[in-house]
């Protein structure tokens, strides 16, 4: 009965249209594949204009590193760039969507917001644990610059927020300053 399952795969035409509309979606899994499909998608967008790009989020997050590739990408093109949260926007996805000035960070009325510190799987020598706890712990000061930045907070605030998962709604992620506007319909953007 597992292998009855079918993994979803989105229709390429629906993508293809999506971007007619200057319209990204990055959802599920934050990894390698997607960081370079959305990096394909927005320089194409920006180099065909330099009006909007909308990217709608929906991510239980992923690695990080593929976050900030994502991040830099959104901050990179000329084209202003407006992100809009939709069901969960967590971990390496709220990165991503912190990626905008505060204006252009939208969300829909029931998405959920989830910050954190980095996860790790550590394993391996003593040395090598050592030196990946180091980089494990200058990541999470990066991320915790990132959200202080964005929300308008302190470093130190938001170390302790993130010292656990900190899951919010759209109401109180607009509270925290993560989010600028809750939109209820295509026509609030």
């Amino acid at each position: 009965m597992e292998n009855d399952k079918k993994e979803y795969r989105p229709d390429p035409s629906l993508n293809d249209r999506l971007l007619k509309t200057r319209t990204i979606m990055i959802s599920g899994e934050i990894n390698k594949d997607k960081a370079d499909e959305f990096a394909r998608q927005i320089l194409v967008l920006d180099s065909e204009s330099s009006d909007p790009i909308y990217v709608y989020i929906n991510s239980p997050g992923g690695d990080v590193d593929s976050g900030f590739a994502i991040y830099d990408m959104a901050r990179f093109v000329s084209s202003p760039v407006t992100m809009i949260g939709m069901g969960l926007v967590a971990s390496a996805a709220a990165l991503i969507f912190l990626a905008v000035p505060a204006e252009r960070r939208l969300a829909l009325p029931d998405s959920t917001y989830l910050i954190h510190q980095p996860l790790s799987q550590l394993k391996g020598v003593a040395i090598d644990v050592a030196i990946y706890a180091d980089k494990i712990a200058a990541l999470r000061r990066k991320l915790d610059q990132v959200i202080a930045d964005a929300a308008g907070k302190s470093v130190e605030e938001v170390a302790g927020d993130t010292e656990r998962d900190c899951w919010m709604g759209a109401e109180e992620a607009k509270a925290y300053g993560l989010v600028s506007r809750i939109i209820s319909s295509k026509s609030d953007i």
